[in-house]
């Protein structure tokens, strides 16, 4: 039974363990949750091996396996079968070995019927991610939603076709994700040069660079954005580097580049993929403890997992029900109090019909 290879042998907020090689353990799965402490592809600075560990403890909340999510009213962790696998066995200085060991227990979890959510590490993982859930659901069937300040579709890097600047051109490369069905959200800075970009161009790859999100606007870009992610695919893999916020909001990370998301847009465009598409996949890479103030970054990380659960059950919970989650509700609408005001203002509407609400007696 693989538990977590650096930090305490801990679970994903409290969640019950399961062991990859005993089927049983996660047959009524939704989720299962993966570490894989890989940062033998980082070309900067290093650390995310210790990415998992601090993903699934950064919370000032009890580690007991709930979180009731105020806005979407639901308790992805309860209202869900959410599992944590513990860590991929996995040598970081052997990264051939690595890759495989990672898309080998990602497929275990996709072929069981569960979503994958994979605590990174670096982005090398992306590639045996995204493999692991297009051998089960079928190559070229699975589209990629891709947040990250960088394209990660370099060639060579160092003289290694694998690491954390290529994942996405082995993807692309291997037919298990199609070029014109990979978009990539904030995208910024000074890398990659224009041969990456001509490859990528011919790949039909959509990338939105954050100029063009700003002058667009978000929400119109990930619009347009589902509609290409969810024609001729099953579903959607979402992988997200934490260095696509600005790095005041993610300080811990190995390539931060000043300028992007904030927290709240990740979250918020987190939960919109969740609860609008159906993502059959995700990662969670680039937290570099090592580089981290006051655990902002993997804080932000523990919640981009828990936004994600949250709005798969809402998801779920709205498609069994024919119910749709409405953001612009107010937190108490609904609970008891509400039922106090709607008496009460029904009296009042009556009274202004003249229907004769409760008789008013003047006492002078």
């Amino acid at each position: 039974m693989a538990g977590s290879a650096f930090g305490p042998d801990i679970t994903f907020l409290g969640v019950p363990r399961c062991d990859l090689d005993d089927k049983s353990s996660y047959a009524d799965a939704d989720v299962v949750i993966l570490g894989a402490p890989l940062d033998g592809g980082t070309n900067y600075r290093a650390g995310t091996r210790f990415g998992p560990s601090a993903l699934r403890q950064a919370c000032y909340l009890p580690q007991d396996g709930s979180r009731p999510s105020l806005a979407l009213r639901v308790d992805g962790l309860k209202d869900l079968k959410v599992y944590d696998a513990g860590d991929v066995t996995l040598y970081s200085g052997n990264i051939e070995a690595a890759v495989k060991n990672i898309e080998e227990d990602v497929y275990k979890i996709a072929s069981s019927g569960a979503i994958p959510i994979i605590l990174g590490g670096d982005h090398t993982i992306a590639w045996p991610d995204h493999t692991g859930v297009a051998r089960h659901h079928g190559f070229g069937k699975v589209s990629m939603i891709h947040f990250d300040a960088h394209a990660d579709t370099g060639d060579i890097s160092q003289g290694s076709l694998i690491g954390h600047g290529t994942p996405m051109r082995r993807l692309i490369e291997s037919g298990a994700l199609r070029g014109d069905r990979f978009l990539q959200l904030g995208l910024r800075g000074y890398w990659p040069d224009e041969p990456v970009l001509e490859w990528m161009a011919q790949q039909r790859i959509r990338s939105y660079e954050m100029t063009e999100i700003v002058a667009r606007g978000l929400e119109d870009c990930l619009t347009e954005a589902f509609d290409i992610a969810t024609d001729e695919c099953e579903g959607v893999f979402l992988s997200v580097d934490i260095d696509v916020c600005d790095p005041g909001c993610a300080p811990g990370t190995g390539t931060p580049e000043p300028g992007g998301f904030t927290a709240r847009q990740l979250l918020d465009t987190v939960r919109r993929i969740c609860y609008e598409l159906p993502v059959l996949g995700i990662d969670v890479v680039e937290v570099s403890p090592p580089y981290d103030h006051a655990d902002i970054t993997a804080l932000l990380g523990n919640r981009v997992v828990l936004e994600a659960v949250s709005a798969i059950a809402r998801r779920r919970r709205d498609q069994a029900q024919g119910t749709r989650w409405d953001p612009t509700q107010p937190l108490l609408a609904g609970r008891g109090f509400d039922e106090q005001m709607r008496l009460i203002t029904e009296g009042e509407e009556a009274r202004r019909r003249g229907e004769g609400g409760k008789p008013h007696h003047h006492h002078h």
